[in-house]
């Protein structure tokens, strides 16, 4: 394919907000290049698909993706990147033979092809897929491409890989040990998002509490697939970093300089782990004057002790509610989000009835629910105690119930009071749908008919949403 071929190109995008943030600069490149965006499974010159390998069902998925973007565009070029195929290059091939393949280490090399594919950039330096532009001195301005992605929200990968090796999951083979982005790198890239209009940033990794946590050197590359390139330092633009300093902060410090050096109005993380919600994180947290968001995305996994110990993860349920009162007492009203799984090997009913009490003493704002999967070569997948399937849909059932009502009842208990909510979107009926500072969706009515998009507006919630339990019905007082 030459270079004026491509004219339309479409992103497929699978799994977390790290896939979101790898795929938004690939989107960015695409478009300062004049080529326009489809829809997923439109017919395009160009399709990109980043999968996903967390769960089994993820990999199937990322499969199925491969598949359907070939039937709607037979003679695209296809290029397949992300997580199932740094685990499974040899499945991911066979859903389609004529894809160019490219595992997370090659993602660098990936960008530079489609870099050459799209002929040279006019308005500044190739951008990369860690989120960032390349370093410059920390004054420098950010280079801002002009066609930006049509979200309200930037989000900004700080972080990459995982060492934590918990039984079940299988990421760290995927992305390899932690390293974390440079912190005038991460400031670029908020700089940018501003500059483009985003009035709220997500930072986010795949274990975004090891920021500035100095790690191994990265693993070596797996066994390379067609159109495989081996890149330093996983994905050619982050390495592991040496032990915090000032030049190289640790989270909390990362969040202290985007409140002093930049105007990004609202900050939130996508997740932490419970051990790396530290006093300092807080402290920052409740002095940024409501910059940054009441909410935390905090995993527990289990509500059993027994079980979280068969995971491998680093606590147990009387820390983690320790951690959550911390929270709660340093950022009053603050939403806990968690996830939990359900049918892991050696749950029985008592394990599970603990887990689905705690979740419920503890309260949260939401709950994300998964269903235990298999993955081959993880500790887990060789533990007796498997749980038959019936069981495991019934419990997760149960479990999404809890986590309708918790969502519900946050939601409720917002009633009356005063919120700040981005705006995103206009529904059907001319109402506009955005999202508060504690991520709980808010309807309202433009207050003068002019339109709402990106604004952030002062909402009184008077109502929750007859269609929507969790969705509250405001009156706007006020919009900046």
């Amino acid at each position: 394919m030459d270079q004026t071929s491509v004219r339309r190109a479409a992103i497929t995008n699978l799994g977390c907000k790290v896939n979101q943030s790898e795929m938004d600069d690939v989107e960015r490149l695409l478009r300062s290049r004049g080529v326009r965006m489809v829809d997923d499974f439109q017919p395009a010159d160009l399709v990109v698909v980043n999968t996903c390998t967390v769960t089994s069902m993820a990999d199937q998925k990322s499969r199925q993706a491969v598949r359907q973007a070939r039937r709607s565009s037979p003679n695209a070029t296809l290029l397949v990147t992300g997580c199932s195929v740094s685990i499974d290059p040899a499945k991911v091939a066979a859903a389609d033979p004529a894809a160019r393949l490219f595992d997370n280490e090659s993602k660098a090399a990936m960008l530079a092809e489609l870099d050459a594919l799209l002929g040279p950039m006019e308005a500044g330096p190739l951008p990369t897929l860690s989120g960032i532009e390349p370093a410059r001195a920390a004054h420098a301005p950010a280079v801002v491409v002009p066609a930006d992605i049509d979200r309200k929200r930037a989000v900004i990968k700080i972080q990459d890989g995982c060492s934590f090796h918990c039984t079940y999951c299988i990421i760290p083979r995927a992305r390899g040990p932690e390293r974390s982005v440079p912190a005038d790198q991460v400031l670029a890239e908020a700089l940018r998002a501003v500059s483009a209009g985003h009035r709220e940033v997500v930072l986010t990794g795949i274990n975004a509490g090891t920021y500035g946590v100095a790690a191994a050197p990265p693993a070596a590359t797996p066994p390379s697939a067609r159109g495989m390139a081996a890149a330093p330092f996983g994905l050619g633009v982050v390495a592991a970093p040496p032990p915090a300093t000032a030049l190289n902060p640790n989270l909390a410090a990362l969040v202290g300089r985007l409140l002093a050096e930049t105007r990004v109005e609202r900050i939130r993380l996508s997740s932490i782990e419970p051990q790396h919600v530290t006093d300092e994180l807080l402290a920052v947290w409740a002095a940024s004057d409501r910059r940054c968001q009441p909410h935390f995305h905090i995993p527990l996994q289990s509500g059993d002790d027994a079980i979280l110990r068969r995971m491998g993860r680093r606590y147990d349920t009387a820390a983690y509610a320790r951690v959550i009162g911390r929270v709660r007492r340093a950022i009053p009203g603050a939403a806990i989000h968690l996830d939990v799984i359900t049918g892991f090997p050696g749950e029985d009913e008592a394990s599970f009835e603990r887990t689905a009490s705690f979740l419920q003493a503890l309260e949260p704002a939401g709950v994300h629910v998964f269903r235990y999967s298999a993955r081959p070569g993880t500790p887990a997948a060789r533990m007796i105690g498997r749980v038959d399937e019936p069981t495991v849909a019934r419990r997760a059932a149960q479990l999404l119930s809890l986590a309708a009502g918790a969502r519900a009842l946050f939601a409720t208990n917002l009633l009356g009071g005063e919120l700040r909510v981005l705006f995103e979107r206009p529904l059907a009926d001319g109402r506009w749908l955005g999202h508060d500072e504690h991520h709980v969706d808010v309807v309202a009515a433009s207050p003068d008919g002019r339109p709402l998009a990106n604004a952030i507006g002062v909402v009184i919630a008077e109502s929750i949403d007859p269609a929507a339990p969790d969705r509250l019905v405001g009156r706007v007082l006020a919009v900046d």
